[in-house]
């Protein structure tokens, strides 16, 4: 059993920065790989990175947020992160973080994450 909890988000501007951090519960915390995903209002919620469980592989969502956010975890503190830079409006969402022990091929579906967090508010002000 996993729990998750995110923090970090809030309010910025445009090209801003945050780091939101996803603390877990449990003592197999560095057995699962951790994904991000984000659900925008009225949209269905979507991919945005996972490290597995070593941290020696990353996966992003894809060019455009490539080179702007980056994931990391540190194991002894049960803690994964996301340091968003540059940060958009259209990437105001709600970020959520999830557990998942699935081959690293299957990272971007959301249906084979086990635990999920509660997610934490980000919004991008213009």
């Amino acid at each position: 059993q996993v729990q998750l909890v995110e923090s970090g988000g809030g309010l910025v501007q445009v090209g801003d920065s945050l780091r939101l951090s996803c603390a877990a519960s449990g003592r197999t915390f560095n057995s699962y790989a951790i994904g991000w995903f984000r659900q925008a209002p009225g949209k269905e919620r979507e991919f945005v990175a996972a490290i597995s469980w070593s941290g020696g592989l990353r996966y992003y969502v894809g060019d455009s947020v490539k080179g702007r956010f980056t994931i990391s975890r540190d194991n002894a503190k049960n803690t994964v992160y996301l340091q968003m830079n540059s940060l958009k409006p259209e990437e105001t969402a709600v970020y959520y973080c999830a557990a998942t022990r699935s081959d690293w091929s299957q990272v971007t579906r959301q249906y084979t994450y086990n635990y999920w967090g509660q997610g934490t508010q980000v919004t991008v002000s213009s």
